[in-house]
């Protein structure tokens, strides 16, 4: 039957979650149940496409990832997959109506990661962080707002810019692996092997208004996605602050994270904060 082929496919996204991303997962199991899932299968597909790029070294990446785009293609036409990750996606984006110019935006950043190395300008970065990160967000956006095109509108941009605070903070963190693993550089105008407090303090400044403009967008969710945001909010403003009080030269060579019993203690907080309805 395909209800068990797709009960086996959402376990599979879900699985593929917690695999690789116990904090987005934690932030996941705060969402409402009824649609946690779909959640779970938007990650699985984006963290699919991710790991082809960035981690796959002694494969041919061009030609996995053309294979994925092609598979991807056929899930979305024919509405099933023996790939269970695409399975359970093109679920999520016939039941929510996820528009093909999302899909294709976020493919297209990933195939970027498969040659280019440097952004040089302003107007490439923020074309590859809208592709890997702005419609991510609208697409968990149209989950949370079950169709309602009018409150989809009115979020719009703070997700956009939750996104994009979430993935610049990734690029802030990750930074010695993708510059000295991947030889990537994703922040334009800025000379990574030299970089300085002036320069990462510009970089955090761009970061703290990508989440003002977010957090404005998470007051106004609906309350079944309110708690799983603003949980996931609050992990990357502790992993931003962090990083803001690391000296520029330990971020060059270390990766800062947020240790598992702080990770707790900022769950905690959140819901009393949440509770007393403190947001």
């Amino acid at each position: 039957m395909k209800s068990i082929f797709d009960t086996v496919s959402f376990d599979c996204s879900r699985n593929v979650t917690k695999s690789y991303s116990t904090s987005f997962s934690a932030a996941v199991k705060m969402l409402a149940p009824s649609i946690r899932q779909d959640i779970y299968n938007i990650y699985g597909f984006v963290r699919f496409a991710d790991e082809i790029v960035d981690t796959f070294h002694d494969y041919n990446k061009e030609q996995l990832f053309e294979m994925f785009e092609k598979d991807l293609a056929n899930a979305l036409e024919n509405k099933i997959s023996l790939n269970p990750v695409l399975n359970s996606f093109q679920h999520t984006v016939n039941q929510y109506n996820i528009p093909q110019t999302m899909i294709a935006a976020f493919m297209k950043s990933m195939r970027l990661d498969l040659h280019k190395t440097v952004y040089q300008t302003y107007d490439e970065y923020s074309e590859y962080i809208y592709g890997s990160a702005d419609v991510v967000g609208l697409m968990c956006l149209k989950v949370f707002v079950n169709g309602d095109d009018k409150k989809f509108n009115e979020l719009e941009h703070s997700a956009m810019r939750l996104g994009s605070a979430f993935q610049k903070v990734n690029f802030l963190r990750d930074l010695k692996a993708d510059y000295e693993d991947l030889n990537r550089t994703y922040f334009p105008n800025t000379d990574l092997s030299k970089l300085d407090e002036q320069s990462k303090n510009e970089i955090i400044k761009e970061i703290e208004a990508d989440f003002q403009a977010g957090f404005d967008g998470i007051l106004k969710l609906p309350l079944e996605a309110k708690f799983g945001v603003y949980t996931a909010y609050v992990y990357y403003k502790k992993l931003l602050s962090k990083l803001k009080k690391t000296p520029s030269m330990e971020i060059k060579n270390t990766r800062i994270r947020v240790p598992d019993y702080e990770k707790f203690g900022l769950l905690a907080r959140c819901y009393v904060n949440y509770r007393l309805n403190l947001l």
